[in-house]
């Protein structure tokens, strides 16, 4: 195992800013704060000056106090001013809500806080819409619930003095692109407001001294015309100004050097063991990132040990859990009870109870998806399991530190997956401790994100020619705007371009992408409404013959309604779960940039993928050997995207070292192993991204690999890969010579989501075409790049799509 030492970190305080009320010093001296951290003043002296400010400092370092500072002694002074509070999960907002009515419920009664979300009852919106100067909500219902009926709203967008983002870091990606347009929307309606409404400049402005080194200042007065002041809370990036300037369309600064006090961190890196089982190749079977967390967290909840669990997916979430709960009964029968699962998809007050629980230390142990990464305070919790490499290292930083928040020393383990990247990690500490966090990559440029949400901008105001430059390059903008025109999306009148359609605009815009909204998951027994799921997913986990599992309770699915959004279960007990098998189809619609390497070409651009779920397999629950097979009639799903691929002849390939025989699962291998290893270079996680690969490619009529965005437009992904190709290459290749199975192993070339069942494979073949490939481009030079041309291997627009081919999506 390796090691790290993370070392104790102690605290540099500073006075409370000269115009703190009494009251509120007061308030957040109750949780024990009787002077704030020099960042925390900082950061709220910027936003007192007028100044965008985002606040990256490390878990646990009290972002949410800088906000808090500025809001409540803006509000002290003006009581008519508003606050805006944003976050992305409903359980960060329900924990800041909390916090929120601490502050009033202990001296500073000016602060009247309220949460509106999909969980707040219509009495309760009527009051916070009316009454409310501190709003909690999510993006979300700003989207559909607030700036659709911004006309209801005027009061709190003319006085709205702060927008607070909290977990800035999260929006990144295609996410982050809709956020990204979606504060541009807010701006506009809080300018058109203020305008409007006369609301008078910001008066003392003046920092009265203030200065970034502690900062005695945080006292805004009256909002000006140019809109509220955007506050971000987000863990440490590359650039956090940067980010968030992109994120919020103005520019802004950043307070990144932590005063925070913090317990030192032991961090190990832990590969399982290999078992005695064969894959279907032949190659030893490691046990699994969930059995292995789930028996750490059973053996720390034996010893009193508070913990939570770290794992991507909603089922291994359930299953970690399900499988510590097995081994405590063994232990302790009055130990099961608690731990607990906690996930997306959980009914509101399924999730407070599990959050209050583990507040309260009412639970040992909790395995949760990342929902629980963010900023909830959950003080004493004593050790971290991070099953499974997260996605990014801010990431992984993130849920390190959930543990030690309350000074005391701690433990954080690392627990490597069947996964290339996984493998890397474990091998390589310093590729997480010694590199720079990821830069949150957002594009709200983006024409399949800005699009709709045009549409829905003009459905709250008109647009204006002098005002498309808040969406971006006014000339691109104003492209798009007549692009919508043409389709019969907007209609253009004198006063500018209208929405006229009776549908909600704001209908058209999926903020989260989930493509069709949730999905209903009931019990035909009961009637009883279990959860919810993202229609994306249904195909996979919720098909007919699929097991769900629910807080330890396994269910069968009867039925799949797609058009009524519902799924039907029943309580069952199989000894075994279920795994959906797709086949994917990709189809080359434009080459945008081209790497000439010799007979090898380096592309990027749009593609059209086609995936279709076909079977599942039923696989026993602890070997994991496939039980049986059964096919499946669901229709395809299409996905616009852009993909970064390679091509060569087969022939120069097979002069490279490879024969013909071999080239299917040589391809197919690199591909696997190349998405697992794009996140060396790429924001993104395994499940954001699929790949294709085939010997004989329609489009390019050549042996190709694809790695494509799995969002609808691109995130951005599979651009990074095509600019940082050596760094990739060099990395996969790295680590499939470095894998010490003899064929190939899930640490390598196998991907947990194949299509194919990771068949056929070729890890040495895979290795000898990763090393061409990377010879050829760094051979190229990678910043020699070419538009794309019309020709052999390029577009094919007009072409069927592809036939299926080795891949995963």
């Amino acid at each position: 195992m390796h090691v790290r030492h993370l070392p104790e970190r102690r605290a540099v305080t500073v006075p409370w800013p000269e115009r703190t009320p009494e009251a509120l010093a007061h308030a957040l001296g109750g949780s024990g704060v009787l002077e704030p951290w020099r960042h925390q003043a900082e950061a709220a002296a910027l936003a007192a000056d007028g100044t965008h400010v985002v606040l990256a400092t490390g878990t646990a370092s009290g972002k949410s106090l800088a906000y808090q500072l500025a809001a409540g002694i803006a509000l002290h002074e003006d009581p008519t001013g508003t606050v805006l509070y944003l976050s992305p999960t409903k359980a960060l907002a329900a924990d800041q809500l909390q916090a929120w009515r601490a502050l009033a419920r202990d001296g500073a009664s000016w602060l009247r806080p309220a949460p509106y979300d999909g969980d707040t009852d219509p009495a309760d919106r009527t009051w916070a819409r009316e009454h409310a100067n501190v709003l909690l909500t999510n993006p979300d219902m700003l989207h559909v619930g607030i700036l659709p009926h911004h006309e209801r709203w005027s009061r709190f967008f003319r006085r709205l003095r702060f927008v607070v983002v909290d977990e800035a870091h999260v929006y990144r990606g295609v996410f982050g692109s809709h956020v990204a347009v979606l504060l541009r929307r807010l701006a506009r309606i809080c300018a058109h407001y203020r305008s409007g409404g006369g609301a008078p400049g910001r008066a003392g402005a003046g920092r009265d001294g203030a200065g970034r080194d502690g900062g005695q200042s945080a006292g805004p007065a009256a909002p000006s015309a140019d809109g509220p002041v955007f506050i971000g809370a987000s863990a440490t990036s590359a650039d956090p100004a940067a980010s968030f300037s992109r994120l919020i369309g103005a520019p802004a600064v950043a307070v990144t050097k932590d005063a925070s006090p913090h317990g030192a961190v032991t961090v190990g890196f832990w590969e399982p063991e290999l078992t005695d089982k064969r894959g279907e190749n032949g190659a030893p079977v490691r046990r699994s990132a969930t059995a292995e967390g789930a028996g750490m967290m059973a053996d720390l909840a034996v010893t009193g040990t508070r913990t939570i669990a770290f794992i991507r997916s909603r089922r291994g979430a359930e299953a970690m859990a399900s499988a510590a709960k097995r081994e405590l009964a063994e232990v302790d029968p009055s130990l099961p009870p608690r731990v607990a699962a906690y996930r997306a998809g959980y009914l509101p007050e399924e999730r407070r109870e599990v959050e209050t629980a583990l507040r309260t230390g009412r639970l040992l142990g909790v395995a949760s998806t990342p929902a629980l990464e963010l900023g909830i305070d959950i003080a004493g919790l004593d050790a971290v399991l991070v099953a499974g490499w997260p996605g990014t290292r801010a990431s992984f930083f993130q849920q390190v530190g959930r543990a030690g928040r309350a000074g005391q020393e701690s433990v954080a383990l690392y627990v490597a997956g069947d996964d290339p990247l996984d493998t890397y990690v474990v091998h390589h500490p310093e590729a997480v401790f010694e590199l720079a966090v990821e830069d949150s990559v957002t594009d709200p440029a983006n024409p399949h994100i800005l699009a709709p949400h045009l549409c829905a901008a003009a459905a709250e105001l008109p647009l204006v020619p002098d005002g498309l430059g808040a969406f971006g390059d006014p000339v691109e903008v104003r492209t798009l705007v007549e692009q919508l025109v043409t389709e019969g999306y907007l209609r253009r009148r004198p006063a500018g371009w209208f929405w006229t359609h009776p549908e909600h605009a704001a209908s058209l815009v999926s903020l989260r992408d989930d493509g069709g909204g949730p999905t209903d998951i009931i019990d035909t027994e009961t009637g009883a409404l279990l959860g919810t799921m993202g229609s994306p997913q249904t195909h996979y986990q919720a098909h007919p013959g699929a097991v769900y599992v629910h807080q330890d309770r396994t269910y069968l699915v009867e039925d799949l309604d797609e058009d009524a959004h519902a799924v039907l279960v029943r309580r069952a007990w199989p000894d075994y779960f279920t795994q959906a098998r797709d086949i994917t189809e990709i189809e080359i619609l434009d080459t945008v940039e081209r790497v000439d390497a010799g007979e090898l070409e380096w592309c990027t651009g749009p593609v059209k993928v086609t995936t279709q779920v076909v079977s599942y397999q039923r696989k026993a629950m602890v070997s994991g050997e496939v039980l049986g097979e059964e096919p499946l009639e669901l229709p395809a799903r299409d996905l616009f995207t852009t993909a970064v691929w390679f091509h060569c002849p087969s022939e120069v390939l097979v002069a490279a070292g490879l024969t013909m025989d071999r080239l299917p699962g040589s391809l197919h291998a690199a591909e696997h192993a190349m998405i697992g290893l794009l996140p060396i270079v790429a924001s993104n996680d395994r499940w954001d991204i699929g790949g294709v690969s085939m010997a004989l490619h329609p489009d390019t009529g050549q042996p190709s690999v694809f790695v494509y965005d799995g969002h609808p437009g691109g995130a951005g992904f599979a651009e990074r890969g095509f600019h940082e190709a050596e760094t990739w290459l060099q990395a996969t290749l790295d680590t499939v010579r470095s894998c010490a199975c003899p064929s190939g192993c899930p640490s390598c070339v196998q991907s947990p989501k194949c299509g194919n069942r990771n068949n056929p494979l070729d890890k040495a073949g895979a290795a000898t075409l990763l090393r061409f490939v990377l010879d050829r481009v760094r051979a190229a030079g990678a910043r020699t790049r070419q538009p794309g041309i019309d020709g052999a291997g390029g577009p094919a627009r007009d072409r069927p799509s592809a036939g299926h081919g080795s891949g995963e999506s």
